[in-house]
Parts: C-alpha cells; sequence; structure tokens
C-alpha cells in the first residue's frame, strides 16, 4: 500500500532533488535514501540472528564487557 506524505524542505535541497531524481522520479529516489537508514521489525530481529551466530563477535563483547566491569570494580564504584 502507498500513502501519500507532505515533506517541507528548504528551497535549494528542492531544487538539487529534482535536478538528481528529475521529475516523476521523485518518491523513488526519496524512498530509496529514507529506507537506507530505516530498521525494520524484522530486519533488526534478523540482524540479532546474525550478530548471536558470529561467535567471534560475541567473544569480543564478552572480552568487552568483563573488561568494563573490571573498570568499575578498579574504581571502587558499585554496580546496580
Amino acid at each position: 500500500m502507498r500513502r501519500r506524505l507532505t515533506v517541507t524542505l528548504p528551497e535549494d535541497v528542492c531544487r538539487a532533488l529534482h535536478a538528481q531524481a528529475g521529475r516523476g522520479n521523485i518518491s523513488r529516489f526519496v524512498e530509496e535514501l529514507v529506507r537506507a537508514h530505516l530498521v525494520f521489525d524484522e530486519d533488526l530481529e534478523a540482524a540479532y540472528r546474525e550478530m548471536a551466530a558470529d561467535a567471534a563477535r560475541e567473544r569480543e563483547a564478552l572480552e568487552w564487557s568483563a573488561g568494563t566491569l573490571d573498570g568499575v570494580a578498579d574504581t571502587g564504584m558499585e554496580c546496580g
């Protein structure tokens, strides 16, 4: 389903948008740019699964978090 959305942009941005995307192609151009910066629930879930399956990344994350907690313990600060 497609929805109409009103967006207000500075004049120089509008001119550049028309010049780069061309009239009639602006919606698609903006959609591609915006979609690249959005996180959809299904994408986020897949990304978490992929990160959890990466053993080296998980090991590094555990080492980092252990080092962070050790650093707090060394300062005499209490956690929690």
